[in-house]
C-alpha cells in the first residue's frame, strides 16, 4: 500500500465509509452552553485532594489498577442509595462506555436496540459499533412517552434492548415511574432507564433505581460528568441486577479504568456534598430560561434537565452562527428548528440573553408547529 494513504484506501468496515467522529464543537469562546456541563468547577479545597489523590497512584503507576474498580463501586453504591450494594454497580469511562458494555453483552448480530426519537444522538453510534441493529420509535408530539406506545414500538420490533432516556436528551422530558414500571413489567428485554440528567429534575428521589429490586432486565445508567462536574473526569455507571454487571464483566476489556480515574472518582464522591453543590443553582437556571426565552418570544420544551429546546427558527443554524459570532456557543441538535441552551452560571446565561435579544432584534423568521 502506497505511503500517503488516505481513508478512502483502507479496508474499512461498510457502514463506516462515510461517517463522520461523533462530537459538538469545541470552540475557545467566552460563553460556552452546548454540552450541558456543569459550569462550576471544584472547590480548592477538592481540587488539591485530587491532586494528591493522583500523585498517591503515581507511587504505583507501574501496576496495573483494580480491574473490578471495588471500592468506586462501594462508593457508588453509598452514593445511590435505594437498597444498592456494589455488586450491582458496574462503572467504566463515561456512560459512552456504560452503554457499549451493554450492547456488547446484549446486542450484537441479529439482535436491536430500540430507543425513542428525538433522543441522544450517540445510541445509533453504541449500536452500529456492536453491529447491533438500531431501531426507533416517535415519541409523542409532546416528546413524552406513555407504556402504551412502548410496548405497541416492543411489540413490533422485538428488541432484544430498550433504551428510555429519562430526563431525555436533547427534549429534557421525563417518562413517570409507572411507565417504566409498566413496560419492566410487559416485556424480557433488557431495559435501560438513561438518568444521566436525573440529579437535575424537579424530584430527583423519583428514580428507576426504587423499580431494582422488582426487575431483573432493568438497568439504570448514570454519570458523574453533569451534576458532579466531572466532565473530565470521565466516569459513567449503572445499576441494576448482579447477573447484569457479571455479563458487563465478559465484554469489559482488562483494566478498562485507570487507576487515575478511579482515584478522582473516589474524592468526587468523598465531596458528593461540595460537588453537587451547585445543582440547586443549575435548577434555577434552567426554570428561569424556561420563564424568559418565551417572554423573548420564543417557543421553549419544558424541562426537567440542565437543559432546554428552543426555537423554532427558519434556519437555526443561522441562529446558532449570529449566537457564536457573539461568543455565545449553543448546540444545533435536536428537533427541526430548535437549539439546545445548557444551564450555564447566572453571569453566563445573562450574556446569552443579550446575544439572543440583539439576533432576535437583528430578525430570525421562526417556523410554526407543534413542539
Amino acid at each position: 500500500m502506497k505511503a500517503d494513504v488516505t481513508l478512502a484506501d483502507l479496508p474499512l468496515r461498510p457502514e463506516l465509509v462515510g461517517e463522520e467522529p461523533y462530537g459538538a464543537p469545541q470552540l475557545d469562546v467566552p460563553v460556552r452552553l452546548n454540552v450541558n456541563e456543569n459550569p462550576f468547577p471544584p472547590s480548592p479545597h477538592v481540587r488539591q485532594e485530587m491532586a494528591d489523590a493522583v500523585v498517591a497512584t503515581a507511587c504505583e503507576v507501574n501496576r496495573y489498577p483494580d480491574r473490578e474498580a471495588w471500592a468506586l463501586r462501594q462508593a457508588l453504591a453509598a452514593y445511590l442509595g435505594h437498597g444498592v450494594t456494589p455488586e450491582m454497580v458496574w462503572a467504566a469511562n463515561g456512560s459512552n462506555e456504560v452503554m457499549v458494555h451493554v450492547l456488547s453483552a446484549f446486542g450484537g448480530p441479529g439482535r436491536s436496540v430500540l430507543s425513542f426519537t428525538p433522543t441522544y444522538s450517540m445510541y445509533p453510534e453504541y449500536a452500529r459499533n456492536t453491529h447491533t441493529t438500531y431501531l426507533t420509535a416517535p415519541r409523542r408530539p409532546d416528546h413524552t412517552l406513555d407504556a402504551a406506545l412502548v410496548m405497541d414500538a416492543i411489540a413490533e420490533h422485538d428488541p432484544t434492548v430498550v433504551v428510555i432516556t429519562t430526563p431525555n436528551n436533547p427534549t429534557g422530558t421525563p417518562t413517570p415511574l409507572d411507565v417504566i414500571g409498566d413496560v419492566l413489567a410487559g416485556t424480557d428485554a433488557i431495559v435501560v432507564v438513561d438518568e444521566a440528567y436525573q440529579e437535575f429534575s424537579h424530584d430527583p428521589d423519583a428514580t428507576s433505581l426504587t423499580l431494582l429490586p422488582e426487575h431483573g432486565n432493568l438497568v439504570v445508567s448514570r454519570t458523574m460528568s453533569k451534576a458532579f462536574a466531572f466532565a473530565g473526569g470521565r466516569l459513567g455507571y449503572l445499576a441494576a441486577n448482579p447477573a447484569i454487571v457479571d455479563a458487563l464483566r465478559i465484554v469489559r476489556l482488562p483494566y478498562h479504568l485507570s487507576a487515575q480515574t478511579q482515584a478522582l472518582a473516589l474524592v468526587a464522591l468523598a465531596n458528593a456534598g461540595e460537588m453537587l453543590g451547585q445543582v440547586d443553582v443549575l435548577r434555577r437556571v434552567r426554570d428561569e430560561a424556561l420563564f424568559r426565552l418565551p417572554a423573548m418570544g420564543v417557543e421553549v420544551v419544558p424541562s426537567d434537565a440542565n437543559f432546554c429546546l428552543f426555537g423554532r427558527f427558519a434556519d437555526r443554524h443561522d441562529v446558532w452562527q449570529r449566537l457564536l459570532d457573539r461568543g455565545v456557543l449553543v448546540r444545533e441538535t435536536g428537533p427541526a428548528g430548535y437549539l439546545r441552551v445548557s444551564a450555564g452560571t447566572p453571569e453566563e446565561m445573562e450574556r446569552f440573553y443579550a446575544a439572543l435579544a440583539e439576533v432576535l432584534a437583528e430578525g430570525a423568521p421562526r417556523e410554526k408547529g407543534e413542539s
